[in-house]
């Protein structure tokens, strides 16, 4: 300490630490008591696989196998929900990603009006899909860049420029 400075006397600094450790536990234990009550939460623990109706027709088997690493966990009817996907709120997370994944391209239900099909190779390419924070907890879905290239190809030789979506 410099001599501008006044020094606090010891009693007083043990009543700061004392105040600090005591918020600080009743900090910690509010955020608990917020964490069990999200639990209660019903959204996001429906984790249901409907069943495969119809695939698209694969241009190779790589392309399916790629696909199925880096895709099919929101972008079919075959996700893999670990364990964490059930514990709020994360699992409000994975269940809004499947939703949404589902809805835009579902490689499960080819026979129905696939919006993001004609996109596929076009995210893929531009590393939009899959997400770079899916990648975090799923390192099969971490494409190399031959990987992604070859996606992309098979991607684009599936469903062309404009096809894609009607079930070939």
């Amino acid at each position: 300490m410099t001599a501008d400075q006044p020094q606090i006397p010891a009693p007083r600094r043990r009543a700061i630490r004392k105040a600090l450790l005591r918020w600080g536990a009743i900090g910690l234990g509010v955020l608990v008591f917020l964490f069990v009550v999200i639990q209660a939460v019903p959204y996001g623990r429906d984790h249901s696989n409907p069943p495969v109706r119809q695939e698209p027709t694969w241009d190779n088997p790589e392309t399916r196998a790629l696909a199925v690493d880096a895709c099919f966990d929101c972008h079919s009817n075959q996700t893999h929900w670990p364990w964490y996907s059930n514990v709020a709120p994360v699992s409000w997370l994975a269940q809004r990603d499947v939703d949404a994944g589902r809805k835009a391209l579902n490689f499960s239900e080819w026979g129905r009006e696939q919006e993001g099909a004609d996109e596929a190779a076009e995210k893929v390419a531009d590393k939009e899909m899959p997400p770079s924070y899916y990648g975090w907890l799923h390192p099969k879905a971490r494409l190399s860049s031959d990987e992604r290239q070859a996606l992309i190809q098979g991607l684009e030789a599936m469903f062309g420029g404009g096809g894609g979506g009607e079930g070939d």
